[in-house]
C-alpha cells in the first residue's frame, strides 16, 4: 500500500488510503474521513467521557398508527405533547409550532416506556440532516416521543444542558454523524450514540444560553410581527369578524333545515354557526367576492407520488414534508425521482401550494424558485388569471379566517383529505389588481422583516459554534 501515491489535485477528504491497521470494525470511508479522523483525534486528546457515562435511562419511542387517529391522537387541548425531530433545536430548546399530540391511553399505555419529563435530555437518532439535534424538556413537561428521537434520564437538568450543548456544537454534530450508519436515512444505533465523546466546558453552556435568550428575542419580535398580519388584512378588506359565542352547551346546540344541507355532507361539524358566520362576514366586505374556481388559470393541477422503483431520479420532487410551517420550500431536502411527470406538474414561479392530505393538511406554500422542480403527491397548484394576484390570493388562504375554511372541508376521520372541488369552491375577495398587489407587498414586507429576525439566530448559532470549538480544542 505504501508504494500508491494519490494525485495532490484530488480533493483529500475525499479520495485517501487507508493502511489495513488503521481499519476498525466500520468498513464505509465516510468514517475514515481524514477530517473527522483528526477531529476525534483532538477530542481524545482533552481525555473526555463517553455519552454513556451521564446516562440513568435511555429509551425511544414509537408512532402509532395514523390511521386510527381517533384510537391514538387528541388535539392540542386535551393531549399530551408528541415530540418528533421537527421539535428539537440547536439551540437546545424544544420547539412546539410543528407539535402532535397522543392521548393519556397511549401515553400511559403503548409508549408508557419513552415517556419524557422535565430536564430530560432528548437527541435525533434517526433521519436526514444534521444528527443528535439535542433539546431539553423544560420545567413542568410532561410528553412522548417517536422511534426518530431518543429520551436520556441523566437526572439532573443542568447536565442535560451541557450535553445538549456538546451535542449541538458542531463538534458534537461530526461526531455522532462519524457513527451514523445507513445511506439514505442514517441512524445512531444505541452502541454509537452512546459512545460519542464529551468535552465538559461550563463555558459552552454561557454560550448556548447566550444564544437562546437572543433567539427567544428575535423570535418574540417575529411573532409578534406575523400575528399584525390577520389584522392588516382584514381591515383593508372590511371584514369584521363577529365575537365568539361563549363556549355554554345552549350555543353548541343549531338546527339546520334539509334546504341548507350542501354538497352532500350531513355531518354536523360542516353546519357549526362559526363556518356560516365567517362566510358572512366575508360577503359583507368590501370588495365582491368570487369562488377560487372563477379567479385561477386552468385547473387545479394535483401532484404525483413516486413509487418506490420510481424513485432516485433526476427530478427533484416537492413533497408534503418539504414545505416549512412558513409557507417556504426546504430545497435542501427534496426526493429525487425519475421523470414520471406531465408538463403541468412542473412548478412555475408564482404558483400557489395547497396540502390536501396528511398531517399537514391545508398547508399553503408559494413557489418563487428558479429550476426543474415538479409537484409531488397530496399537493395541488395553481395559478390565477386576469382577475387577481397569485401572492394575494396565498396570503388570503394563510389567514386565520381561511384557514377556518379549509378545516371545514376536510373529509375523513383518520388521515383527512381536502378534495380539489373543495378547494375551487373556497371565497375569494377580489378588490381591484393594483389593491390587492398592494396588500400583497405589505404582508410579504412584514414576512420578511420576521425572516430577517430568525436569520440572526442563524448566525448567532454559526458564531456561537466557532467560540466553542476555539474553547474545546485550542
Amino acid at each position: 500500500m505504501s508504494g500508491y501515491t494519490i494525485s495532490p489535485t484530488l480533493n483529500k477528504s475525499r479520495v485517501f488510503i487507508l493502511q489495513k491497521s488503521e481499519l476498525e470494525k466500520r468498513f464505509d470511508p465516510f468514517f475514515y474521513v481524514p477530517e473527522l479522523l483528526e477531529l476525534e483525534k483532538k477530542v481524545l486528546a482533552k481525555k473526555p467521557k463517553k455519552l454513556r457515562d451521564y446516562v440513568k435511562g435511555l429509551a425511544s419511542g414509537a408512532t402509532p398508527k395514523t390511521t386510527e387517529s381517533e384510537k391514538y391522537y387528541a388535539e392540542k387541548e386535551t393531549g399530551i405533547p408528541f415530540l418528533r425531530v421537527q421539535n428539537l433545536s440547536p439551540t437546545g430548546v424544544l420547539e412546539f409550532e410543528d407539535c402532535k399530540y397522543i392521548n393519556e391511553g397511549t401515553h400511559n399505555g403503548m409508549l408508557k416506556r419513552s415517556q419524557v419529563s422535565a430536564g430530560d435530555l432528548l437527541v435525533k437518532i434517526t433521519g436526514v440532516g444534521r444528527m443528535a439535534v439535542a433539546s431539553v424538556a423544560p420545567e413542568g413537561f410532561e410528553g412522548n416521543i417517536n422511534q426518530h428521537v431518543c429520551v436520556i434520564k441523566t437526572g439532573s437538568k443542568e447536565i442535560s444542558k451541557m450535553l445538549a450543548a456538546f451535542l449541538n456544537s458542531e463538534i458534537g454534530e461530526k461526531l455522532a454523524s462519524r457513527r451514523s450508519t445507513g445511506g439514505t436515512r442514517p441512524a445512531l444505533d444505541y452502541p454509537a450514540l452512546l459512545s460519542i465523546p464529551i468535552i465538559e466546558d461550563k463555558r459552552i453552556l454561557q454560550i448556548t444560553d447566550k444564544v437562546t435568550a437572543q433567539k427567544q428575542k428575535n423570535e418574540a419580535e417575529a411573532d409578534k410581527l406575523l400575528s399584525s398580519i390577520d389584522d392588516y388584512l382584514l381591515k383593508e378588506l372590511g371584514i369584521n369578524l363577529p365575537e365568539p359565542p361563549e363556549n355554554t352547551l345552549k350555543n353548541r346546540l343549531f338546527t339546520r333545515t334539509l334546504s341548507d344541507i350542501q354538497n352532500k355532507r350531513v355531518d354536523p361539524f360542516f353546519y357549526q354557526d362559526k363556518f356560516i358566520n365567517n362566510l358572512i362576514a366575508i360577503s359583507d366586505g368590501k370588495y365582491p367576492v368570487k369562488q377560487l374556481r372563477e379567479i385561477i388559470s386552468g385547473n387545479l393541477t394535483k401532484g404525483s407520488l413516486p413509487k418506490q422503483d420510481e424513485k432516485d431520479g433526476e427530478c427533484s420532487v416537492v413533497q408534503i414534508n418539504s414545505i416549512n410551517a412558513d409557507g417556504t420550500i426546504a430545497l435542501d431536502d427534496l426526493l429525487t425521482a425519475k421523470n414520471i411527470f406531465s408538463k403541468q406538474q412542473k412548478l412555475k414561479i408564482g404558483d400557489v401550494l395547497v396540502v390536501i392530505t396528511g398531517a399537514t393538511i391545508g398547508k399553503i406554500a408559494f413557489w418563487n424558485y428558479e429550476g426543474d422542480y415538479f409537484l409531488g403527491g397530496d399537493i395541488v397548484k395553481f395559478q390565477t388569471n386576469s382577475l387577481s394576484d397569485n401572492a394575494f390570493v396565498y396570503h388570503f388562504l394563510r389567514c386565520s379566517l381561511m384557514q377556518t375554511e379549509i378545516k371545514r372541508n376536510v373529509t375523513g376521520a383518520t388521515n383527512g383529505h381536502l378534495a380539489p372541488e373543495d378547494i375551487s369552491h373556497l371565497p375569494i375577495p377580489v378588490p381591484p389588481l393594483d389593491k390587492q398587489k398592494e396588500i400583497a407587498e405589505h404582508i410579504t414586507g412584514i414576512r420578511q422583516q420576521a425572516q430577517q429576525l430568525k436569520d440572526k439566530t442563524s448566525e448567532l448559532l454559526k458564531k456561537a459554534s466557532k467560540e466553542i470549538e476555539e474553547i474545546l480544542l485550542h
